[in-house]
């Protein structure tokens, strides 16, 4: 029997915008066990106030993202509302051979991308209870203008047909339960708990 503590795994985790998608990965992230790593995607969209190169995201202008993109520079990519995103495969790869396990916070594009050349990747969707509840967290973001909010919502009834395909689906009602339940799924071979 192979002892999975000592291999490198990628953890997928995917979901419509305004579902916490994010905000689980970072919290997952506070977790101290050493072997839980993110990776730096690369995009091409503005810098946002208190980002940084390099820690943020590698922020990449156009031509120098679809330089990289034709190099094979990257594991995936995709182009999300007029600015594209990518994940450095050899960061992946070097992580791997570290015995490192590798959370990726990408769309499910992208996830299919990553699991058409690591089947073995765990695969989690989050998701909220309804379309409605996504739209109210949308509009309370205060960032949308209503054909982006409309663009957002038509994703994610498509995202949302895709989330049958994932390994495990929670249901982000409560953001602490929501959590738990991440970390779980996340930490089955490990021995981690959060502080």
């Amino acid at each position: 029997m192979s002892n999975k503590k000592n291999k490198g795994q990628v953890i997928i985790i995917s979901g419509p915008s305004g579902s916490g998608k994010t905000t689980l990965h970072k919290k997952l992230l506070t977790c101290k066990h050493k072997l839980l790593v993110k990776t730096i995607s690369a995009t091409t969209r503005p810098k946002r106030q208190g980002e940084k190169h390099g820690r943020d995201y590698f922020f990449l202008s156009e031509k120098m993202f679809l330089y990289k993109k034709r190099r094979g520079h990257f594991l995936e990519t995709q182009k999300v509302f007029d600015n594209y995103y990518g994940t450095p495969k050899k960061n992946v790869q070097d992580l791997l051979k570290n015995g490192k396990t590798v959370l990726l916070c990408i769309d499910v594009k992208g996830a299919k991308v990553v699991c058409h050349k690591i089947p073995e990747a765990r695969t989690i969707f989050i998701k909220t209870p309804s379309l409605e509840v996504l739209r109210k967290r949308l509009e309370k973001r205060g960032s949308e203008g209503s054909e982006t909010l409309k663009l957002r919502l038509a994703i994610a009834r498509k995202e949302l047909k895709e989330s049958r395909n994932y390994q495990h689906v929670i249901v982000n009602d409560n953001l602490k339960n929501a959590y738990e339940e991440l970390e779980r799924i996340v930490f089955l071979d490990y021995d981690c708990k959060s502080d």
